[in-house]
């Protein structure tokens, strides 16, 4: 679909539309494919933003969501609730570190951050009359963008235009095996009185897929909780068996005081997302002062067709062939990883469960901004597959559907392209 940016109606996100001649305009999708409306199919190696599990079009999902339909759409949930938000909440403890949680709806991942930073901020505040909360967060952290969420995420190009309206927030190393030196010093110096450390579990996605050492997270969990901190887990990417289990929190020893759900929690069927809390967090706000209670909530709290799709979503994950899926998925990366190691255009690879990210070779400075990024997208594109890079690094995070032999051909193009784009050409113009 060509585009004339004056007549064009939508302004798309994270895109500057200057640079878009040129627009596919999908008409339908199954699997892990996409299809466009001049016939070509592109996979979708990237989940649609990492929201599918299961595959487009999966009709298992589009049942339930269609049953609910027939029965009503939408009702407000302050005051009325339905059978597929108790059934969700009900079935989720089963599979989250622990048992004793309280479940808070909201639209998106982002959402789900500020439900979360206003529980623990009003907890503070209110119940033990604090001035100051300290707020502290992982350097190359993303969260999302809504102001509690920018606030809580990495400085830079994203957020330099709010930065004198955003809140402050005590940053600390990312814990890898690289920063293991530094990590626990810089969160001990940063923990004051009155503290809530938020981290995205085992892999920062939007950083570039920084996977952490899972050891050196726990023992700085041991740390904040020694010190009495909220603790906030954004598994909005990580959850729903992305890193090889349920939730990345299930491998950790210390279980965060709340943990933030999105993306693949309707399985990419419908925007919802569950800000899970402690018990204890919930029963700090229970009174009979309405003043005291957490007065927050949209229009679609609670929607009913994104609860059937979330429900739908449990279903299969719950089936034993999704996780020979993910074992599938999770040992053909492994081995990948071990043989684009040696390319001469992989700076480094690593991998956690369903995820690959390969950082390229380059004489410029990493970062989102990588100049390699639109010439990448731009051949992968190419080649009929869909892999947005995060600047330098480019990444595998496929639906649990695909299959072994499209796995492969995902690899073979990384190759190609890797070669093209990257060994011969980009120290070339560097030079």
């Amino acid at each position: 679909m060509k585009i004339d940016l004056k007549s064009y109606p939508i302004w798309h996100p994270f895109s500057q539309m200057s640079e878009w001649a040129e627009m596919p305009k999908i008409i339908r999708a199954e699997g892990v494919w996409l299809y466009d409306e001049k016939g070509n199919k592109v996979m979708d190696a990237i989940s649609s933003w990492w929201v599918n599990l299961h595959g487009h079009a999966h009709p298992h999902i589009a049942k339930r969501i269609k049953a609910q339909l027939d029965r009503f759409e939408h009702v407000i949930f302050a005051g009325f609730t339905h059978d597929h938000a108790i059934e969700l909440c009900e079935r989720l403890p089963k599979h989250l570190p622990q048992e004793d949680w309280k479940f808070f709806f909201s639209d998106n991942g982002s959402t789900s951050i500020e439900v979360a930073l206003k529980l623990a901020i009003q907890k503070y505040i209110q119940h033990d009359k604090v001035e100051k909360v300290t707020i502290i967060a992982l350097e190359g952290a993303y969260h999302g963008d809504t102001f509690g969420a920018m606030s809580a995420g990495e400085r830079g190009f994203f957020t330099d235009p709010f930065e004198q309206h955003l809140f402050d927030v005590k940053f600390i190393p990312s814990p890898t095996k690289e920063n293991a030196a530094v990590c626990m010093k810089a969160l001990q110096e940063a923990l004051g009185e009155h503290n809530v450390l938020i981290f995205e579990p085992l892999v920062q996605g939007a950083g570039g897929m920084i996977m952490h050492d899972k050891a050196l997270l726990d023992d700085l969990l041991r740390e904040a909780k020694k010190n009495k901190t909220i603790t906030i887990a954004d598994e909005v990417m990580t959850g729903f068996g992305r890193t090889g289990t349920w939730f990345a929190s299930n491998q950790l020893k210390h279980v965060p005081d709340m943990i933030c759900l999105s993306k693949g929690l309707t399985g990419g069927a419908l925007p919802m997302s569950l800000t899970v809390c402690k018990q204890w967090i919930y029963d700090v706000f229970l009174t009979e002062d309405l003043s005291l209670a957490f007065l927050h909530g949209h229009s679609f709290t609670g929607n009913p067709l994104a609860c059937a799709a979330a429900c739908a979503s449990l279903d299969l994950m719950e089936e034993k062939k999704t996780w020979e899926q993910i074992e599938m998925i999770s040992s053909m990366h492994r081995e990948a990883a071990e043989r684009m190691k040696d390319w001469g255009s992989v700076k480094s690879v690593r991998t956690c469960g369903t995820i690959l990210a390969i950082q390229v070779e380059s004489d410029l400075e990493a970062g989102y901004m990588h100049p390699v990024r639109v010439r990448l997208y731009d051949a992968f594109m190419k080649q009929g597959m869909l892999i947005r890079p995060l600047g330098d690094v480019i990444y595998l995070l496929p639906p649990y559907v695909i299959k072994k032999e499209d796995l492969l051909w995902a690899y073979q193009m990384i190759e190609e392209v890797l070669y093209t784009e990257v060994e011969s050409n980009l120290k070339a113009d560097v030079h």
